[in-house]
C-alpha cells in the first residue's frame, strides 16, 4: 500500500529513503579520480584499511582461516553443546561435508604457505603465496567495508526504485530483475566481489530466484575499470585503453544476452532459496500509476520498514563476518588449487588445444600461443596477460588475450571461489562450462574489434 503524500510520515520516510541511499550511491557507485585512475570511494576506503592493517594482515588472515576450520569441525562434526544455541556461530560454521573439507584444505594451504613448509608447489610465489599476499588482503578489506556499508544500498529502497525503473530493460534483454543493474554498476566501478556479495545477500533474502542469482553472479559481477587498466598495462597496450574498454563492454553485453539463454543457466529453476515459486507479478506496474510513481512508492515502503541505525549496524556486521569467515578459506583452497594446476601441470594447455582451429578461423596471429592462454584464465584472470606479455609479439593477439581474460569473468582465484563460497546455486562444473561459453561467445566480438581497432 502506497504512503499518502499528505501523511505526516511521508516526509520522514522520504528522508529515510533519500539520505542512506544517496550515501550508498556515493560510496559504491560514484566515480572519483585518484591519481591517474578512476575508482569509487569504497575502493579508496578499502585501500586505506588495507594499508592500516598491512603490518599484521597476514597473521590475521591466517588466524581467521584457521579459526574457521577449527570451529567448523567443532560445530559441524562434534556439535559442541556450547555453540548449539548461538545463531551466528551456527550460521557461520555449520556446513556440509564438502564445504568442511574445502575449509580444512584452505587452513592447511594457508599454514603451509605462511610458514613455507611442505611441497613447494603449494607455497610458491605463483600459487599459495600469490593468493595469501596479493589476493586475500584485498578481499579482506573489501569484505569488511562492503559488508558493513552494503545495507545502505540494500535496505532503504534504492534497489526497489532502480529495479522497478529498469525492469523493462533488464528483464527482456537478460532475464533478470531491474535491481541487478545496481549490482553491475557497483562491480563495474568498484570490484566484482562487491557485486557477488550483493547478489548473494539478495538471493538469501528472496529478491532473486535461483536462476536470477546464478545469471547475475556469473554475468553481472563485472571486472572493475581499475583492474582493466592493470590488465591492458600488463600487455603494454595502455595507449589503447579506450578501444580496449569499448571492446570489453560490447563483448560483455553480447555474452550477457546469449549465455543466460544456454545451459546450464537456462535450466536453473525460477524458485527462491526456500523452494517457493517466483512471484510473476512482483514487477508489474498497477493500473492508473506511472512507472516512476510506482517505483517511488515501492522504494518508500521499503524505507518505511528499514531497520534503524542499530539494526543496520548489526546487519552490516553480520554481512562482514559472513564473507570474511565463510569465503576467505574457500578462496585460499580453490584459488591455490587452480593456480597449482595452471603452474605445474599441462592440463590447461591441453584444454586450450581444441581452440587452435577456432582461433585460426578467426585469423588471430600466433594462434597456437594464444590458445595456451585461453583456458588458463579459469585459474586466474591475470595469468593470460602475463603469458601474452612474455610470449606473444602481435599487438592484435595481445589485445585479444587481454580483453578475453576480462570478459571470461569466471576465474577461480577470486570470482569462482566467491561464487562457490556463497549460497548462489552454481557448482564447479557449471562455472567451467559458463567460462567456456563466455569464451566462445566473446572471442568473435573481441577479434572483430581487434582487427578493426588495432591492426
Amino acid at each position: 500500500m502506497a504512503i499518502s503524500r499528505t501523511s505526516p510520515d511521508f516526509w520522514r520516510t522520504l528522508f529515510a529513503f533519500t539520505v542512506p541511499s544517496l550515501i550508498g550511491v556515493f560510496l559504491f557507485m560514484t566515480p572519483v579520480p585518484v591519481g591517474d585512475v578512476v575508482t569509487i570511494p569504497i575502493a579508496v576506503m578499502a585501500k586505506n584499511v588495507q594499508q592500516f592493517v598491512a603490518p599484521f594482515i597476514h597473521p590475521l588472515i591466517v588466524a581467521i582461516v584457521c579459526i574457521t576450520g577449527l570451529m567448523s569441525i567443532a560445530v559441524s562434526v562434534f556439535n559442541v553443546k556450547l555453540f548449539r544455541n548461538v545463531h551466528i556461530i551456527q550460521h557461520l560454521f555449520k556446513v556440509s561435508p564438502v564445504w568442511l573439507v574445502t575449509r580444512l584444505a584452505g587452513m592447511v594451504f594457508i599454514l603451509m604457505t605462511y610458514f613455507k613448509v611442505g611441497p613447494h608447489a603449494i607455497h610458491s610465489d605463483n600459487t599459495g603465496t600469490l593468493v595469501l599476499h596479493d589476493l586475500l588482503p584485498v578481499l579482506f578489506s573489501v569484505f569488511i567495508l562492503a559488508g558493513l556499508l552494503l545495507p545502505l544500498l540494500l535496505n532503504f529502497g534504492l534497489l526497489e526504485l532502480v529495479g522497478t525503473l529498469f525492469t523493462k530493460v533488464m528483464r527482456p534483454l537478460f532475464g533478470v530483475p531491474g535491481r541487478s543493474a545496481v549490482n553491475c554498476v557497483a562491480s563495474w566501478l568498484g570490484d566484482g566481489s562487491v557485486g557477488i556479495l550483493m547478489t548473494a545477500r539478495q538471493y538469501e533474502e528472496k529478491f532473486y530466484t535461483e536462476r536470477e542469482a546464478a545469471i547475475i553472479g556469473t554475468t553481472f559481477s563485472a571486472v572493475s575499470i581499475t583492474f582493466c587498466l592493470v590488465v591492458i598495462g600488463q600487455v603494454k597496450l595502455e595507449y589503447l585503453f579506450a578501444p580496449f574498454y569499448l571492446t570489453v563492454c560490447l563483448a560483455g553485453f553480447v555474452a550477457a544476452f546469449i549465455v543466460p539463454r544456454l545451459p546450464p543457466l537456462r535450466f536453473k529453476k525460477q524458485v527462491y532459496i526456500d523452494g517457493s515459486p517466483a512471484d510473476e507479478n512482483a514487477e508489474a506496474v498497477p493500473e492508473g500509476k506511472t512507472l516512476f510513481k510506482h517505483a517511488l512508492d515501492v522504494a518508500l515502503l521499503k524505507a518505511q520498514k528499514a531497520p534503524g541505525v542499530k539494526g543496520t549496524l548489526q546487519e552490516g556486521t553480520h554481512n562482514a563476518l559472513d564473507m570474511v569467515f565463510a569465503v576467505l578459506p574457500v578462496v585460499m583452497a580453490v584459488g591455490t588449487t587452480a593456480l597449482i594446476i595452471a603452474e605445474y601441470t599441462p592440463i590447461f594447455q591441453y584444454l586450450g588445444k581444441p581452440f587452435i582451429p577456432f582461433l585460426e578461423l578467426l585469423q588471430i596471429p600466433e594462434a597456437e600461443k594464444a590458445a595456451e592462454t585461453i583456458v588458463v584464465g579459469f585459474a586466474d584472470m591475470f595469468i593470460p596477460s602475463i603469458l601474452a606479455a612474455s610470449s606473444i609479439e602481435s599487438d592484435v593477439t595481445r589485445f585479444i588475450v587481454a580483453a578475453m581474460s576480462v570478459t571470461q569473468l569466471i576465474y577461480m582465484s577470486e570470482v569462482g571461489a566467491l561464487l562457490l563460497g556463497s549460497k548462489i546455486p552454481v557448482n564447479l562444473w557449471e562455472l567451467f562450462l559458463i567460462f567456456i561459453l563466455r569464451t566462445i561467445v566473446t572471442l568473435p566480438v573481441i577479434t572483430l574489434m581487434a582487427h578493426w581497432l588495432v591492426a
